[in-house]
């Protein structure tokens, strides 16, 4: 089970973690293995990031990322570890008329089991936003303090941070963290797409072939998905992903027209479905366009600043697997400087 901190917790952290995602929980566990006192701040109600999971009705949804790839050898045996564990499982290897590929596995019940799994044993802070992170000095060494919008304080020794890249600048820019030129012109190089994600429930099955998915590489639906086919949904309800050109073109509409657009878009995959009901969920941030080529950014080396490491899919490529790995690339560097 997670936990939340309380007022019995260390005073000084080893390891402060912004964002409970892939990246964050990886890293956590590495650190704590290592035998460091770990804490994981995040501003959301659940865990996972874009490992996302919705209930409308009677219909569940992934409605973030929708199945994960392996191809590290260390990763594979993490999957392996989730299936044996209960919360993963593979989905399909190929597209109707396409060529076997790596396998996908998804989570059990969904997405986002993944992530809870991660978080068993780490101590999270939901639903808190970090405001702004200073560095302090606590008798002969220069600590991190980051200010929460619920009014406290967390000082720790080393600082990861897992948000996407933009954020995470903001918020090195409040605390006036000086940031070394190199590195920054490796920040501002990354880039996003944003994503419209639509919910749909159906009055009955689809029309899209096993295993329940397709991608596109032209239109305004990047990807469609049947929750019922996947087994995430006890009734049929779809996922549409807008584009990343539809989503940037629309991102600021009106969701449920935006939704409903899309939603007409996929009428030939719904079959004789009707929708009765939908929500829409905007990822700003869905995915990175262009990513830094290093694993993660230890941005406090050759600096005077406390150990200050950066990760997330931004580092390591836009897939699952890629985040995960960030995550213990970032953790491996955060120990090494804080021995």
């Amino acid at each position: 089970m997670t936990s939340s901190t309380d007022r019995n917790s260390p005073v000084i952290w080893d390891v402060l973690i912004i964002g409970a995602g892939l990246a964050g929980l990886s890293a956590a566990n590495d650190l704590l293995q290592a035998g460091l006192k770990v804490l994981v701040v995040d501003k959301g109600r659940g865990l996972g990031g874009r490992l996302a999971g919705r209930r409308i009705g009677d219909a569940t949804f992934d409605h973030g990322a929708q199945f994960m790839t392996a191809r590290d050898s260390r990763f594979k045996a993490s999957i392996a570890e989730w299936i044996d564990a209960g919360v993963a499982e593979e989905w399909y290897s190929s597209y109707p008329g396409h060529a076997n590929g790596h396998p996908r596995y998804r989570g059990v019940p969904t997405m986002t089991a993944v992530a809870k799994y991660l978080a068993t044993d780490i101590n999270v802070l939901r639903t808190t936003r970090v405001d702004s992170i200073t560095q302090e000095s606590a008798q002969d060494n220069q600590l991190w303090s980051a200010a929460l919008d619920n009014g406290d304080t967390i000082s720790a020794k080393a600082l990861l941070i897992t948000s996407p890249v933009p954020q995470t600048i903001e918020l090195l820019t409040s605390g006036n963290i000086a940031v070394p030129a190199d590195k920054q012109a490796r920040l501002d190089r990354i880039d996003y797409e944003a994503c419209i994600a639509v919910m749909a429930v159906l009055d009955g099955p689809t029309a899209i072939p096993a295993p329940g998915a397709s991608a596109f590489e032209e239109g305004p639906i990047g990807w469609i998905s049947d929750n019922l086919q996947k087994g995430v949904s006890k009734i049929p309800a779809v996922t549409i992903h807008g584009s990343g050109d539809f989503s940037a073109e629309h991102y600021e509409d009106d969701k449920m027209q935006t939704g409903q657009r899309l939603i007409d878009a996929a009428a030939p995959y719904l079959g004789n479905a009707k929708v009765t009901e939908y929500q829409v969920h905007g990822w700003r941030y869905s995915k990175p366009s262009v990513v830094d080529p290093e694993a993660c950014m230890l941005l406090s080396e050759s600096t005077d600043l406390p150990p200050l490491a950066l990760a997330g899919d931004a580092f390591n490529g836009p897939r699952f697997e890629g985040a995960v790995l960030s995550g213990w690339a970032a953790a491996k560097s955060l120990i090494a400087a804080l021995a």
